[in-house]
């Protein structure tokens, strides 16, 4: 049966859930920035994405708690499991699954499987704008210590699309930890500086890649896969533009 009573431990489907059903959302994270109107609508705040309050969690009395394999850690999962709670855990790697998982998603809160705004992001994302010239880049998540983008994510499935190779997208890891020495020897075209989870600013991060161009992009559209969306080209590509130009 839909679920009538949600409790979301991920922004980006806490957005969706929102968006698409209405009066669905009882839970979410103390991450969960969007809709801005959240806390206005009585939703209540459950600690963390890492560190979520699990009494809280079950005191909503959700019919379904929505989690992400990256994102939650098992071991709170688990817990809800035991305390008898439905949890739905997506698998987002790459902008075909997350449609994929989005739609499953939102089915199972007793939406539609392909709501508007989920279609609008798919035609965005048919034939996105692209870089002139296909660029190499550097993408840190993390500075103390340094961490960037490695294989097989969903961010850096985004930037292959807008035409621009993540340098780090074979390594055996998912999120390699790379001193600043050779991230810098790496020699990347670019370096792209998302806002989270780490908040680079233009004046925490640039400076750490002195003669190489950085973008400074929307961490939420790059790494949120949510209503989001289907704004995300159009504001990542113009982010990378301005940067190489």
């Amino acid at each position: 049966m839909p679920a009538a009573r949600v409790v979301s431990l991920v922004p980006s489907l806490t957005e969706a859930v929102a968006v698409t059903v209405p009066g669905a959302l009882v839970g979410a994270t103390a991450w969960c920035s969007h809709p801005a109107d959240l806390d206005d609508l009585g939703v209540a705040r459950i600690g963390g994405t890492k560190n979520p309050d699990v009494p809280a969690v079950v005191a909503l009395a959700p019919d379904l708690v929505l989690a992400n394999e990256e994102e939650n850690r098992p071991a709170d999962l688990a817990a809800l499991r035991a305390a008898g709670l439905e949890v739905l855990v997506t698998e987002v790697r790459g902008l075909e699954q997350a449609f994929r998982e989005l739609s499953r998603a939102l089915a199972a809160c007793g939406g539609p499987a392909r709501p508007r705004w989920l279609a609008e992001a798919e035609d965005a994302w048919d034939d996105p704008p692209r870089q002139a010239a296909r660029l190499r880049a550097a993408v840190p998540i993390w500075r103390r210590p340094w961490m960037v983008l490695g294989r097989d994510t969903f961010a850096g499935d985004l930037l292959a699309r807008l035409g621009v190779d993540n340098a780090w997208a074979a390594h055996a890891e998912r999120y390699p930890r790379v001193p600043l020495d050779e991230l810098r020897a790496a020699g990347p075209d670019l370096v792209v500086l998302p806002d989270e989870p780490y908040r680079f600013t233009p004046d925490d991060g640039p400076e750490a890649f002195a003669g190489t161009p950085a973008a400074l992009v929307s961490g939420r559209h790059l790494t949120w896969y949510g209503p989001s969306l289907r704004e995300a080209p159009g504001v990542l590509s113009a982010a990378l533009r301005a940067a190489v130009r």
